[in-house]
């Protein structure tokens, strides 16, 4: 490049050499007078100007030879370069993820730089380039693991290997495509030829993958040879085993993720590391670890180092440490957390410490939102090399937070530091952390036997509440941010309570850690019903009195008998790295719900980081969204006709399922009016006859990855379907509207078909009220789980039928009409038609019985609406059972109303 550039400068130096020649032999013609033969001074000027001239000209060819080597030299480059180029935008677009995942080019051209200088040399041009594109790709890679969140670095790594892949032009984009979505469809004229094993789901994804060359027959064969296809369904890890002849071999790695898939969601991830360790090598998928002292190198001191948050994590101990080993602990290290007025104490903290090259600790950025503007202000102009001792670092900690200022992002030093996952890595620190650690604490208590075994069992319940969080909905209904002071505030209430009381008071004990310190934070009634239920299980006189009491059926989890501290670490060290889901109460299924949701959080997040592209079968996204629009809005029915609807069923005192199926319609008709409204929007916008409003362009991309549109879930009940399958559901609704206002009142409603479930559960229980003349608030509903599935002859006397409930964590045991135990990889079961009978509270018995939460998806979750009641909960349904109730309740059992395939 050197050589390249001095070239160019000689160049302009011999033709501004050339010119003045030319200027001198024209001044000389102009100025000579009579004959210019004569004229020996132009004589001379002439002679010498050629002379010259030959040797610039000479000079040039020289120059021309070696400009063209130093071309070819660099254009045999061109490779890295456009490695490089792909390396870029893939960490680019890590910003759609998370706020905090910014990267300026300025750092990624110093990684680069640093990569030429470090990697190996070669004089054969295409090792060297190997060896560059090598050592940058695992630079950068292990520079933006340490930013990432450990649910972020798998996908990181896949997204790297992709870009790489379809760079040498390795990968369908089409394929890759269909990998994160299944593609997208109305319906699926091909009858499932498996329904006993192979869910509808997965033979909706089957049947579209025609579409691919390679997978146009896949279907087939499954249908021709199921049994084969069922080995690899059954397996405990289908992502090792090959598939059946032909398609091992025919099929690509890509195709065989797609294959994988489409049978067993719940093993892509490893299937997806397998995939990466194939293509660009094991270590993509052992991320470097947290390492303080390699970021503190990398840094300067103007480049802010950045914890970013996570729950659980607290960095500060280790960066005490770190201060403390680099000779800066004391005095020379301050720290003070933001919030409100703190800005202009961190401020002069700051320029205090950038004369003196001490360090500064600025914690919870995130809560001082309003501040972080004039930090930003700081770091750009106060924080600069010639007014900032080499010395001087700021440290800053911060939750993900969209308001962080997006320059000290680009150039500080990212890092986080999650707590360990895992059950046994929980406990251990527990155990490893203050106050269990302090042996003055360990043995301070009068009653060492029940403190010991308590200790234990209450640490365990902490690890238990936490790594619930894992398995989502099962787990809790809301992933609430149990932390250390939660249980440090409990072990010392433990030791405060045996010290005074002779008795251990379970009561107290369970009131205070239960309801409040865990439950404190607590929101929804039905997690506060498990926090308790859990509660029973660690604080129970058992536990003290019986040295066989087990925290789960297995017996392999139990507070070990009382001894010293390190008898302790060595029990919990000797546990399962991967405990299995009995430990937490659940179901063996509660696993592969667990990785279905990894596999979906996986994809929905690359999602967000593709650009819009060319989509399959050689359509353009434009055709496939004009296509999808047009058939959805061929089978889009007429909107209900109000008018008349209330002609035939008048509001009327005797009968409240009128009023009910009024305002079904005219939420349903406010509904599909959007719909069809902005489908027609979206085929005149592409077309060019509308204005692509920002509105239809998050439409467009919506479909695109068969995805509901935000437009249409503001006025939606609430689903998590996918486009295709909401499509299909809505029409299921409109259908059953539309056939009672047809044919009458039906036998059975079908509960899941109404967007507002709770107004039908009052109409059916106002019917009753006022046919006996009992106050509404006096009655609740009894349930009866009748031998049909989704018929009746006549309608009952009294309450109503319904159907279309799925029970999930369980099974109906129909032969003996009670809940049963799932059987393995049957996540749910439908529950036959319930009989609702209103009856009053005070006759109500709950003997016998699990009150099981019906919620409308399987998110569980919801915001209380303006109605009073929550967006999600619908009630609570009475199923007989000969368990206890808190099994379930470990279990995690509810009912739903729909589910989210």
């Amino acid at each position: 490049e050197e050589k390249k550039n001095q070239l160019i400068l000689e160049g302009a130096a011999s033709k501004k050499q050339l010119k003045e020649i030319e200027d001198k032999i024209l001044e000389v013609l102009s100025s000579s007078e009579g004959n210019i033969l004569e004229d020996e001074v132009a004589i001379q000027v002439l002679s010498s100007s050629k002379t010259l001239a030959q040797e610039i000209s000479e000079k040039q060819e020289i120059a021309n030879k070696t400009e063209e080597e130093i071309d070819t030299t660099r254009n045999g480059y061109k490779p890295v370069a456009a490695h490089s180029s792909i390396l870029f935008f893939t960490i680019s677009d890590l910003a759609n993820i998370d706020p905090m995942y910014q990267y300026s080019l300025i750092w990624f051209i110093n990684l680069y730089v640093a990569s030429i200088e470090d990697s190996d040399k070669s004089n054969d041009l295409d090792e060297r380039i190997e060896n560059l594109n090598n050592h940058f790709t695992y630079s950068i890679y292990r520079n933006v693991c340490r930013s990432l969140f450990e649910k972020d670095k798998l996908l990181f790594s896949l997204i790297l290997c992709i870009g790489i892949l379809k760079g040498k032009g390795k990968i369908d984009d089409s394929e890759w495509r269909f990998l994160l979505t299944g593609g997208v469809a109305l319906d699926n004229p091909i009858p499932n030829p498996a329904e006993e094993w192979l869910p509808d789901k997965s033979w909706g994804e089957i049947v579209r993958t025609q579409e691919f060359g390679a997978l146009k027959d896949f279907y087939q064969h499954i249908i021709d040879h199921p049994d084969v296809w069922k080995v690899l369904y059954d397996s405990p890890s289908p992502q090792d085993m090959e598939l059946p002849d032909p398609w091992n071999l025919a099929l690509s790695p890509l195709q065989k993720l797609i294959v994988l898939r489409c049978l067993r969601p719940d093993k892509v991830v490893p299937g997806v590391q397998d995939f990466i360790i194939e293509h660009i090598g094991r270590s993509y998928i052992e991320p470097p670890t947290f390492d303080l002292a390699g970021s503190f190198a990398d840094s300067n001191p103007c480049s802010p180092l950045i914890f970013v948050l996570s729950p659980g994590a607290d960095p500060m101990s280790a960066l005490m440490k770190f201060a403390d080993d680099e000779g800066m602990g004391g005095d020379k290290l301050e720290t003070i957390s933001l919030g409100q007025g703190q800005g202009p104490i961190a401020e002069k903290m700051i320029n205090k410490a950038i004369q003196r090259g001490t360090w500064v600790v600025l914690q919870n950025c995130h809560l001082a939102e309003s501040w972080l503007p004039s930090l930003e202000k700081i770091c750009e102009e106060t924080i600069v090399p010639e007014r900032t001792h080499k010395a001087f670092r700021v440290w800053l900690t911060s939750y993900p937070s969209p308001k962080f200022p997006v320059t000290i992002l680009q150039n500080g030093v990212k890092m986080t530091n999650e707590p360990p996952k895992g059950l046994r890595a929980n406990l251990l620190r527990s155990y490893l952390n203050d106050p269990l650690s302090d042996p003055t604490f360990f043995g301070g208590c009068t009653n060492g036997h029940a403190f010991h075994k308590l200790l234990f069992s209450l640490c365990f319940f902490h690890a238990i509440v936490q790594e619930r969080r894992k398995f989502g909905p099962l787990g809790w209904n809301i992933p609430y941010e149990f932390n250390e002071s939660d249980l440090r505030i409990s072990v010392k209430q433990l030791q405060m309570f045996l010290n005074e009381y002779e008795e251990v008071p379970y009561a107290a004990l369970s009131y205070l850690t239960g309801e409040c310190n865990y439950g404190g934070r607590v929101t929804d009634d039905k997690d506060r019903r498990l926090l308790m239920s859990m509660m029973n299980i660690f604080y129970t006189p058992a536990l003290v009195t019986d040295d066989a009491y087990v925290f789960s059926p297995s017996g392999n989890y139990y507070a070990p008998p009382d001894g010293a501290y390190e008898s302790y670490l060595e029990y919990i060290r000797s546990l399962p790295l991967i405990p299995n889901p009995e430990v937490f109460g659940l179901h063996e299924n509660a696993d592969i719900t667990k990785d279905q949701q990894e596999t979906a959080n996986l994809f929905n997040s690359i999602l967000v980081t593709l650009p819009r592209q060319v989509s399959g079968g050689g359509k353009s996204p434009q055709q496939v969204i004009t296509d999808l629009a047009n058939d959805i809005l061929s089978k889009l029915p007429a909107d209900f006709d109000e008018e008349k609807a209330m002609k035939k069923y008048p509001v009327v005192y005797e009968e409240s399922m009128n009023t009910v199926l009024l305002q079904e319609l005219k939420r349903f008709n406010n509904l599909t009016a959007v719909v069809r409204i902005s489908l027609i929007n979206i085929v005149k916008a592409i077309k060019g006859l509308v204005v692509m409003s920002a509105e239809l362009e998050s439409m467009f991309k919506s479909m695109l990855v068969g995805k509901v549109p935000e437009l249409w879930a503001k006025r939606s009940y609430p689903s998590l379907k996918p486009l295709g399958s909401y499509i299909i559901d809505l029409l299921a609704r409109l259908s059953f509207f539309q056939t009672w206002i047809t044919k009458g009142i039906p036998n059975v409603f079908w509960l899941s078909g109404f967007y507002f479930t709770q107004s039908f559960l009052t109409g059916a229980t106002q019917n009753f009220a006022r046919k006996y003349k009992i106050p509404i608030d006096l009655l609740t509903f009894s349930f009866e789980v009748m031998d049909s599935e989704e018929s009746m002859d006549a309608k009952p006397e009294d309450g109503v039928y319904v159907h279309g409930l799925f029970i999930e964590g369980a099974v109906w045991d129909r032969p003996n009409k009670m809940m049963g135990e799932a059987a393995p990889k049957i996540l749910y079961d439908t529950i036959p038609v319930v009989w609702l009978k209103p009856v009053k509270k005070s006759d109500l018995s709950k003997d016998g019985i699990y009150e099981a939460p019906v919620y409308k998806t399987s998110e569980r979750r919801g915001t209380l609406s303006t109605t009073g009641h929550s967006t999600n909960f619908v009630m609570f349904m009475l199923l007989r059972s000969d368990l206890p109730q808190e099994h379930w309740i470990n279990r995690g059992v509810a009912l739903l109303t729909q589910l989210d395939d």
